[in-house]
């Protein structure tokens, strides 16, 4: 067993634990979200499947520790197989980190790692169905939809939303996705990818998840869509204002900008590159924006792609929206 920095502390493991037998890992980062933590927990424990797997909680909240210590007594009495650690360094990239760090480091046979938040819950066939897709595509990601739940049944209008609408309708391979809402990596992934694997840049900002899988692509590593392996978000009625659209709209931005930059840092006149598009994009925006406001009749669904032009254009300046640092407003 390999031994853990001293940023990650283990604080309980379930006593008839057997790592040598696992398949599959579920690690699952957690902030001041107790009550739902559980939820997402119990929904993993539910899976329909014969492959033996274990759950990773992650907590990131090294001084309050609320979700840790709602889960703790169910890993300590055996009714969560796997381990709950404390992720000491703040940021939502480092508790990923965390976790996908002592899943190579304790389970020393599993081929998959899935990965879900802590506002989400499982389909009972989640990982039976992201397992198979990965099989099947032959490829070491897969990504799976993230179905909004909105506190009001007036607000599902929402769910075409391009903040919250899934990004595929169909399975089978795809050149990309963005989240680790719902997200499966092989093994290999992990051990061919350099630590820390979700860049520490974005821990406040989101976006992590998105550039760590731009740079496996990049390697090599195949990808593809899992439609039937749903999970299923709660969304607080605070991300339904505008202020919050806008800022994620800006701050996907950002991302994409950050992630291009990266991207093209050693191609010839890259930088340039990255600014002429970012200000082409932006300049097409509204016409984007006057499409999607028809097609969809929503005109903040048109507005999206003009705050994400404007937000490629600000990152050029410096401009970082990072949404997390305040996570009671998320």
């Amino acid at each position: 067993m390999k031994r853990l920095p001293d940023n990650i502390t283990v604080l309980a493991q379930s006593p008839r634990l057997r790592a040598d037998k696992v398949e599959v890992v579920v690690t699952i980062p957690t902030f001041r979200r107790p009550e739902h933590l559980l939820k997402t927990v119990q929904s993993v424990k539910a899976q329909v499947t014969g492959r033996r797997f274990a759950i990773i909680v992650m907590e990131n909240d090294a001084e309050g520790q609320e979700g840790a210590m709602a889960a703790r007594p169910f890993f300590e009495d055996g009714t969560f197989e796997g381990i709950l650690l404390i992720a000491h360094d703040r940021g939502n990239c480092n508790a990923y980190n965390a976790g996908w760090l002592a899943a190579l480091a304790r389970f020393p046979h599993f081929s998959s790692l899935l990965v879900i938040d802590d506002d989400e819950l499982a389909d009972p066939l989640w990982l039976e169905n992201m397992c198979r897709a990965r099989e099947t595509y032959s490829v070491d990601i897969v990504g799976g939809p993230q179905i909004p739940v909105f506190e009001r049944p007036e607000q599902q209008k929402w769910a075409r939303h391009p903040v919250f609408a899934p990004l595929y309708d169909q399975s089978g391979p795809v050149p990309a996705v963005y989240s680790s809402g719902n997200l499966l990596l092989s093994r290999k992934v992990l051990e061919a990818m350099p630590y820390p694997f979700l860049d520490p840049m974005f821990n406040f900002m989101g976006g992590g998840d998105s550039d760590f899988i731009n740079r496996c692509s990049g390697k090599g590593f195949r990808i593809a869509w899992c439609a039937e392996a749903p999970i299923r978000e709660t969304i607080p009625s605070r991300r339904l204002e505008s202020g919050w659209i806008r800022a994620r709209g800006l701050r996907n931005g950002v991302i994409s900008t950050l992630m291009e930059k990266r991207k093209r840092a050693d191609e010839p006149f890259g930088r340039l590159r990255v600014i002429v598009k970012s200000l082409a994009l932006l300049a097409f925006s509204p016409f984007k924006a006057i499409a999607k406001t028809l097609k969809s009749g929503s005109p903040s669904s048109g507005l999206y792609y003009i705050h994400v032009g404007l937000g490629r254009v600000l990152a050029e300046f410096g401009y970082a929206n990072e949404q997390y640092r305040q996570p009671e407003k998320n």
